[in-house]
């Protein structure tokens, strides 16, 4: 299962933007299309598109205040939103009414996706809960946990679960639900995926785990950090910060990480490239220019989305939905 997790307020900007009053769907054209408004001249602030790119539905209605606050994760149930007491999903499948919403026990919380449960978390406390999938109520876990400053729970296929604090607190690792911890690394924050191997950003660059990450190897270094990471088909993509060309490099390997093949000649090159997805046999990325959707595994890329006010796409892949946040600092 490919799972997309989000530290939302650490790592990404707080994304801001009035609420949309009429949802709507705006076909691709070309490249230089603009975006459409509403009749009062709003941005929208969160973007679905079920077919691939060529068209695009603004989701806003239905979220509360005139900008979106707390945290947020996507994986394959959906794209999930906590703010104030509630949690707001949107399931790839879901028309008008966009959202469904449910009481959430700590506003302060941040959230994150598990195997078959959701966990909850205070950045400056931990006070960990989880939520089965299915199940209705909230219980405590990881009680023994005592540091503070977490940005993320992280939990694989199989079981294992990191915790992952900030400003160089540790990347912990527990193999039995929680009751023991073992640091395994440092300066570490988005983990993903795929075929047993175990790939994050981190302030090195980007670092891959092969052994459930007991040990962790530096696999792209340039000097700067990691920004992105994510399974695509038969490997992973990444974003990193070149400090040589003060540019962000894309790349993507098939080998589980240990070669990588840059992906970005066509694209201009920006220091706010902020993401990068696969959905069936396109990538896309986000890009201050907009979103850029490849046919050809990165070796050319069209514009199919011009940006909105200046704000970088983060973008976000649900089985074969793709969200798009517009945010003013990208990612």
């Amino acid at each position: 299962m490919k799972i997309f997790s989000l530290a939302f307020l650490w790592y990404i900007p707080i994304i801001s933007g009035l609420l949309f009053l009429y949802p709507f769907v705006f076909p691709i054209t070309d490249s230089q299309q603009k975006l459409n408004k509403n009749k009062s001249g709003v941005a929208n602030i969160v973007f679905k598109s079920t077919d691939g790119g060529q068209s695009w539905q603004d989701i806003s209605e239905g979220l509360p205040g005139d900008k979106l606050e707390g945290s947020l994760f996507v994986n394959d149930r959906g794209f999930y939103l906590r703010t104030g007491n509630y949690i707001y999903l949107n399931k790839p499948n879901n028309k008008s009414p966009f959202w469904e919403k449910e009481i959430f026990p700590d506003e302060h919380s941040n959230i994150a996706p598990g195997k078959s449960r959701i966990f909850a978390y205070v950045y400056h406390q931990g006070q960990f809960r989880q939520k089965i999938n299915g199940s209705g109520e909230w219980s405590p876990i990881y009680e023994n946990f005592q540091l503070k400053g977490i940005i993320d729970v992280f939990e694989t296929g199989g079981g294992t679960v990191f915790i992952v604090c900030d400003r160089g607190r540790g990347l912990f690792r527990s193999t039995d639900n929680g009751k023991n911890w073992k640091e395994v690394t440092r300066g570490v924050w988005k983990l993903v995926e795929s075929n047993g191997v175990l790939m994050a950003n981190s302030v090195n660059g980007t670092i891959r785990s092969t052994d459930d990450g007991k040990t962790w190897e530096t696999v792209i270094s340039e000097g700067g950090v990691g920004i992105d990471i994510a399974p695509i088909d038969g490997g992973f993509a990444g974003i990193t910060f070149n400090t040589q060309s003060d540019t962000r490099r894309v790349r993507t390997s098939y080998d589980g990480g240990k070669t990588w093949q840059a992906i970005d000649a066509d694209l201009p090159p920006s220091m706010k490239i902020s993401s990068i997805i696969q959905v069936g046999d396109y990538f896309f990325c986000g890009h201050p220019n907009g979103i850029y959707r490849s046919r050809d595994k990165g070796k050319t890329w069209q514009l199919i989305l011009p940006s909105i006010e200046n704000k970088v796409f983060n973008l976000y892949v649900s089985g074969n939905v793709i969200y798009a946040i517009p945010s003013a600092g990208g990612c």
